[in-house]
């Protein structure tokens, strides 16, 4: 099973984009040349990866990029610049990993 990894895109217009993928770089491609990727993104570019974290299974991924999407541009513009590591990315989402979670890492 891949792991699942949560990742923030910021664009030209320095607005945020949160998503989640089992391979990052690839997601970046689709978002910048293809039409798989997300249409919010489209003639926002240039977009830039400013930040990734492997989360494990696709349900605690989900989670996060739930209670991510609804901080402030302040707290998420924090987790960037502190590059927070996955426990502390889920301490901040008030997330319990359980077990199950762990089991992709």
């Amino acid at each position: 099973m891949s792991s699942w990894s949560l990742y923030l895109i910021r664009t030209r217009q320095n607005t945020l984009y949160t998503g989640i993928t089992t391979d990052v770089k690839r997601r970046l491609s689709e978002h910048q040349c293809s039409k798989q990727g997300a249409k919010y993104l489209r003639a926002k570019g240039p977009l830039q990866l400013v930040y990734s974290v492997e989360l494990g299974s696709r349900s605690l991924a989900s989670k996060a990029e739930y209670r991510l999407k609804r901080l402030s541009k302040a707290k998420k513009e924090a987790v960037v610049e502190k590059s927070l590591s996955r426990k502390e990315l889920l301490t901040l989402l008030d997330i319990e990993a359980s077990k199950d979670h762990f089991s992709h890492l």
